[in-house]
């Protein structure tokens, strides 16, 4: 196990994962709250539309992007 720094609230853990307990499931919760926006509507145009249309900050949203976690979603 490592002693981590949480990129989404900056907490101090240790975990394997990047995000904290916590945060975790903020993060679940975020890619739910997602995927039935994404299902319900078409994708906006940007992040910040996105961002608006969720309530998902697009700090999170850019880092599920680049983990890749947005793409497993639009294979829904």
């Amino acid at each position: 196990m490592n002693f981590n720094k949480c990129v989404r609230c900056g907490a101090f853990f240790i975990n394997n994962s990047n995000v904290c307990p916590n945060c975790e499931t903020k993060d679940k919760n975020d890619i739910s709250n997602l995927q039935n926006f994404l299902i319900e509507n078409n994708m906006p145009n940007s992040i910040d539309e996105l961002s608006i249309s969720t309530g998902i900050a697009t700090k999170n949203l850019n880092r599920f992007l680049s983990e890749k976690r947005i793409e497993q979603i639009e294979k829904l």
